[in-house]
């Protein structure tokens, strides 16, 4: 169905990692890739000039490991990609970059502040150019 599927995940919730990829696969057309992507948080000018030197590059280099081993099992044609910023806005900076054709996300169940505020989910399938699956 689908040739470039990017499946966002937080590293925190590995359980939905692997129903995300579950999806992904099901979905995935002949020769296609999947990509897991990662998005660590900017963190404040402020609070970077408080820590030590290089370990903003420290945590994304782990998480990069840590999704690459993730990615690795899940098969050859899964990769991985980590990269810092606004997690929905990356993501739909990631899906414009690359041609994606469809995103397959995981979300909780919606809280009250997520119907004040807006979830990541819930961005990225309002202001896709392509399918979203959201899992739950």
């Amino acid at each position: 169905m689908y040739k470039k599927i990017l499946v966002p995940v937080v590293l925190d919730h590995e359980p939905n990692i692997g129903t995300a990829l579950d999806v992904a696969h099901a979905l995935l057309d002949e020769g296609g890739s999947i990509t897991l992507f990662h998005v660590m948080e900017d963190v404040p000018g402020y609070i970077v000039a408080q820590l030590p030197d290089g370990i903003m590059q420290q945590n994304l280099d782990e998480l990069d490991a840590k999704l690459t081993a993730i990615a690795k099992s899940a098969g050859h044609h899964v990769k991985s990609v980590v990269v810092s910023g606004h997690a929905s806005r990356a993501i739909l900076d990631r899906v414009d970059d690359t041609d994606t054709d469809c995103v397959i996300i995981a979300s909780h169940r919606p809280g009250l502040q997520d119907y004040l505020l807006g979830s990541t989910a819930a961005r990225v399938v309002r202001h896709a150019p392509c399918s979203v699956h959201v899992i739950r």
